[in-house]
């Protein structure tokens, strides 16, 4: 049993289903990435987890409890950090209040957690005055990340959190998702860079349909003949 686990997942939006019987789970310190074509249902696997999605069939548990009838809200108190893929940062504040703004369901002194949000990125304590709106793409990320850091989540949910970035800056925000998940944060995350996500994944998913098609490590489908040529080009 995993510490997240969505099982048997069945749902949509409206009357027709995008997932079918869908299951995904990650555990402490582990990184869990979910990848597959577009229109697969990887970003509706992530929102049925957090609870963003009736599910029709199924259901969600978060360290052998029951949550699938908890509002996104609950999960957040439970533990869950989610980073959406768009609009996931206040445009008009400061980097530092994006980030105290991330703490809102904290009652105790937040500074500790932001110094270490500030050491995993650098650039954000250097434009810690700016309006998050002024950053580059990868840094609103960064900031985005840090946020849901605020929580001090046990589950942190990623949508796609490299897109619209370029390689560099990929590889820079990856290596510090390796870094947060050292802690014994566990990471969930939906990834359109198959191939460089399933290179640092303990585990992976491939949904087609909204169906899992592949489970395994991260390594082994990369080494799959199958996956390679369906799904990573090769």
């Amino acid at each position: 049993m995993s510490f997240l686990i969505g099982e048997n997942m069945t749902g949509g939006y409206g009357g027709a289903d995008i997932l079918t019987n869908c299951t995904i789970g990650v555990e402490q310190g582990e990184i869990a990435v979910i990848v597959g074509p577009n229109g697969a249902g990887k970003s509706t696997a992530m929102k049925a987890i957090f609870g963003m999605l009736n599910l029709r069939e199924g259901k969600v548990l978060m360290d052998g409890e029951d949550i699938t009838k908890l509002s996104p809200q609950a999960r957040v108190y439970k533990g869950m950090g989610f980073v959406p893929q768009t609009s996931n940062v206040f445009t008009s504040m400061s980097v530092e209040e994006n980030l105290e703004m991330g703490a809102f369901i904290r009652e105790d002194d937040i500074s500790e957690t932001m110094h270490q949000v500030f050491d995993l990125f650098p650039i954000l304590k250097e434009k810690r005055n700016q309006p998050a709106g002024e950053l580059s793409g990868g840094q609103r990320q960064q900031v985005a990340v840090g946020r849901a850091l605020m929580t001090r989540p046990k589950v942190l949910m990623l949508d796609e959190p490299t897109a619209g970035v370029s390689p560099i800056v990929m590889d820079e925000l990856f290596d510090r998702i390796i870094e947060v998940a050292r802690t014994g944060i566990a990471i969930l995350m939906v990834e359109q860079n198959a191939k460089q996500a399933l290179n640092i994944a303990d585990k992976g998913y491939v949904l087609v349909q909204g169906e899992n098609r592949y489970t395994d490590t991260g390594k082994a489908l990369m080494e799959n003949p199958e996956v390679r040529k369906s799904f990573l080009g090769g």
